[in-house]
């Protein structure tokens, strides 16, 4: 079962650690006029027993048409109960299509973590999974109609806004929102969104013989293909911080994808081998610098054990120094 709050899906798995399934699905829900749905996979994707799996899917992806591509920006969490400071989250842009209907991570959180005594995990065997999912842009159609959307097992609630008529008393309507089904632009003969045009003609301004050998002809493909190549780009400048290592690997493949594909792209596996290197830097700072902080800590402790070892000496001079008295001689 799950609940769905505008844009954010909670989903509490019961009886977690008694499941002997594979993979876990929860039920569709509906954002932004498309289906979803999200998959666990208590023991790992790759059945490695050390990490849970936890990914976000296109719901039906083959009852969809030729073509079909969603952009939307997620957060996937697992909820600690006991402190949400330490719930285990992955955030991302993603284009979800018929190569790729589903993103996550699959080594969302170590088991060890996950099943730790008073962990807060695991509270009274529940997992609870929260989905927030935001539609970017939608090529092809859309999953629900607008008239239809509330029809559906879990939906995205509607959401009243004031709307002032000529001629006519102002009115609490209940409108759904969802985003536009985008047409398609061509720009040297690739399909793209029309939010992507003008980027899309920087690069190839800026790299002309980008396409030179480029080899797919069917439009399906080739829009497949400058998908990938922008979202490697749109990978490329997020913060080093904000990149994990399982995002440089997929990463690695897109660039490789787009290699095979026929793109010219030197000069971005020269950019990519770039944000390596500062994650590398980052992650060896990071450690650097937690190593620093526990000698900085061990070392403030060692002068308040000696300021303390100062002041007992301090007093035992004062002691002595002080003379005895005539009822001490006497």
């Amino acid at each position: 079962m799950g609940n769905l709050v505008d844009n954010k899906f909670t989903w509490v798995i019961q009886n977690f650690s008694s499941s002997q399934s594979r993979v876990v699905p929860s039920n569709q829900f509906v954002i932004g006029g498309c289906k979803w749905r999200l998959l666990v996979y208590p023991e790992g994707f790759n059945k490695s027993g050390d990490h849970l799996s936890l990914f976000l899917e296109v719901a039906d992806p083959r009852s969809l048409p030729p073509g079909w591509s969603r952009h939307a920006r997620y957060l996937l969490t697992i909820v600690n109960q006991h402190s949400d400071k330490i719930s285990k989250r992955n955030e991302a842009t993603k284009w979800f299509n018929q190569k790729i209907p589903g993103w996550g991570l699959s080594a969302m959180i170590p088991l060890t973590k996950l099943h730790a005594k008073d962990g807060g995990f695991l509270v009274n065997d529940e997992l609870k999974i929260v989905a927030e999912v935001n539609v970017l842009e939608v090529i092809g159609k859309l999953d629900v109609p607008e008239e239809s959307e509330e029809e559906t097992q879990v939906t995205q609630p509607m959401k009243k806004v004031k709307v002032d008529y000529d001629h006519v008393e102002s009115n609490d309507l209940m409108i759904n929102e969802t985003p536009p089904v985008s047409e398609l632009m061509d720009v040297n003969g690739f399909q793209v969104l029309p939010s992507q045009v003008d980027f899309v003609k920087r690069i190839f301004e800026k790299h002309p013989d980008i396409a030179k050998d480029f080899r797919p002809k069917n439009p399906h493909l080739r829009k497949a293909c400058m998908n990938f190549l922008l979202s490697l780009m749109e990978t490329l400048c997020q913060p080093p911080q904000k990149l994990s290592n399982e995002d440089l690997v997929e990463a690695d493949n897109a660039l490789t994808y787009v290699k095979v594909s026929g793109f010219k792209v030197d000069w971005l596996e020269k950019k990519l081998e770039e944000v390596k290197k500062k994650k590398e830097e980052e992650q060896t700072g990071e450690a650097r610098i937690q190593e620093l902080e526990e000698e900085l800590k061990e070392f403030k402790q060692k002068c308040l054990d000696r300021e303390a070892m100062l002041e007992k000496e301090k007093a035992k001079v004062l002691t002595a120094r002080a003379p005895l008295t005539l009822d001490d001689v006497i």
